[in-house]
């Protein structure tokens, strides 16, 4: 299954602003980095988000939150928000702001 280009669209939009964003595609979607390491994504219909280890429990009891899956081994510190989750650009953007946060602490690539 390809994946949600209008999810990438919005991801685009809402990343158009900020520097040091880069788009790849990966894992058979596309990944949005920042300072060369992922910060958001897109897999099939699903966003990804990179909130850290610490911020991980805390994602994973959101509504429409799960763990980032697709290899039969969760990937800690990440999260995979399904569509219902992210209907409104204030949801999409709260995300966003999420991994930025976590990402920007970590060392440039």
């Amino acid at each position: 299954m390809a994946f949600s280009e209008s999810l990438a669209g919005r991801l685009r939009d809402a990343l158009a602003r900020k520097k040091n964003v880069e788009e790849k595609k990966m894992f058979g979607g596309v990944g949005f980095l920042l300072h060369g390491n992922m910060l958001v994504g897109v897999w099939k219909n699903s966003l990804i988000v990179r909130v850290g280890p610490e911020g991980y429990e805390d994602a994973l009891l959101e509504p429409h939150v799960n763990e980032f899956d697709i290899t039969g081994r969760a990937m800690k510190g990440w999260i995979m928000v399904e569509p219902e989750g992210i209907e409104e650009d204030g949801q999409l953007k709260e995300w966003i702001e999420r991994a930025t946060r976590f990402v920007k602490a970590l060392p440039q690539k």
